[in-house]
C-alpha cells in the first residue's frame, strides 16, 4: 500500500506541473550547485515559494541539500537516473546538448 502511495505522489505530471518548479530544476540542472539566494536570483521567485518547491524536489530525490552551518547548498543529483534523464532533456530543449 505504501509503495502505491509513493508511486502516485511521484508522477511526472505532478513534478512538471509547476512553472516555478521547472525554473528551479532548470537552474540546478544547468549549474550543478546553488545556494538559495542564487536560486531566487536566477528564477526570480520569492523565498517561501522556492523553499516549498525545493522540499518537493528533494522528496523526488532529484536534488540534495547540504548544510554548512546556516548556509544551505542545493545540488542536482546527477547520480539519480531520473534526474540525469531530466537534465539531458533540459539540455536538449535549451539547445545546449
Amino acid at each position: 500500500m505504501m509503495t502505491n502511495e509513493i508511486k502516485k505522489r511521484n508522477k511526472i505530471e505532478d513534478l512538471l506541473g509547476s512553472k516555478a518548479r521547472i525554473k528551479i530544476l532548470k537552474s540546478l540542472a544547468l549549474n550543478g550547485e546553488l545556494n538559495i539566494s542564487l536560486i531566487i536570483s536566477k528564477t526570480r521567485l520569492n523565498h517561501s515559494n522556492v523553499v516549498k518547491h525545493l522540499n518537493l524536489l528533494e522528496s523526488y530525490n532529484l536534488i540534495q541539500k547540504k548544510k554548512f552551518g546556516r548556509i544551505k547548498i542545493y545540488r542536482y543529483k546527477d547520480e539519480n537516473i531520473k534526474a540525469r534523464s531530466l537534465k539531458k532533456f533540459i539540455q536538449i530543449w535549451e539547445g545546449l546538448y
